[in-house]
């Protein structure tokens, strides 16, 4: 069996940590992963180690183990995000797993929800959309008129999951206080898959335009930046665009992790860099949108 340390801050930068830790893709033996150890997940933690044991699991590998946090606050909030209903599904679960159900009320977070069809889509753009809405413009004093089309444009990023990626993923919301880089309240948006990546999926239309030049960084800047989509109908495949549009007003962020490659359009506010390519690779798809608090000082 091989471990796989899960890092003690898991989120978009840990993930590469705990891509390095797999070993090659896919798997050569059964995994352990350690979280004993972990003190914090975000939304794009959460959903990326779902996507991770999803992954796994439709490869046919026999079940991985998790061994959760030793912390009693951390294991606690972990089921209060409602990781471990999903996680108890595609893992083995080892450790005190707290019986606490998902907050499904709260005002700073929306649980994390399975993508699994086009019916769920239709239930994001009608449950989660709002909720979404609602989060924005309670935390982060924004208009409450814009706040209910990003959510429609969020969806359609969920329904993205399902169209491109030939199988399912997760999404998560958090709204907490990111003193680390910003300095103040922000919400954080996270919706992953387990499918073929930005890269097998644009193939067909985009690979014989870079020749050689194609990669997963390639497919990133073809999708986020120039707005490439595999569907060829007027409309369809847009929900990045306008996501980017309203980030752009409330100085947000957007960062997709594909493959090996990670592409980012980086706000004033922070200093990570905009593409990073030859990562360790994992598997499916990884969004994560981050919307700072508005008129903040």
């Amino acid at each position: 069996m091989h471990v796989v340390d899960v890092p003690s801050y898991l989120d978009d930068k840990g993930i590469d940590t705990l891509a390095q830790g797999l070993g090659g893709w896919p798997p050569a033996t059964r995994l352990l992963f350690d979280a004993r150890a972990t003190k914090w997940a975000s939304p794009f933690g959460f959903t990326a180690l779902l996507t991770a044991g999803q992954a796994l699991q439709e490869l046919g590998a026999e079940p991985s183990r998790l061994a959760v946090p030793d912390s009693d606050d951390v294991r606690s909030y972990w089921a209060k995000a409602g990781f471990f209903r999903h996680a108890a599904d595609l893992f083995e679960l080892h450790g005190k797993v707290p019986r606490r159900a998902a907050d499904e009320s709260s005002d700073v977070l929306i649980p994390i929800t399975p993508i699994r069809a086009a019916d769920d889509v239709v239930t994001l753009v009608n449950g989660l959309g709002e909720r979404v809405a609602e989060l924005l413009s309670e935390n982060l004093n924004l208009e409450a008129r814009a706040t209910p089309r990003f959510g429609m444009s969020l969806s359609e990023a969920c329904q993205n999951v399902v169209e491109h990626a030939g199988t399912g993923g997760w999404v998560a919301v958090h709204a907490y206080n990111w003193r680390k880089r910003l300095g103040r309240r922000v919400v954080v948006i996270a919706v992953s898959d387990a499918g073929v990546g930005f890269r097998a999926s644009l193939d067909a239309a985009e690979a014989r335009k870079y020749g050689d030049r194609w990669s997963d960084a390639a497919a990133l800047e073809a999708a986020l930046i120039h707005n490439i989509s595999r569907f060829r109908d007027p409309g369809r495949g847009q929900g990045l665009a306008m996501i980017k549009r309203y980030l752009g007003a409330w100085q947000g962020k957007i960062s997709i992790r594909s493959g090996t490659a990670r592409l980012a359009i980086v706000p004033a506010w922070d200093d990570d860099i905009p593409l990073a390519e030859g990562l360790a690779f994992f598997p499916g798809s990884q969004l994560q949108i981050v919307i700072p608090e508005q008129g903040a000082k």
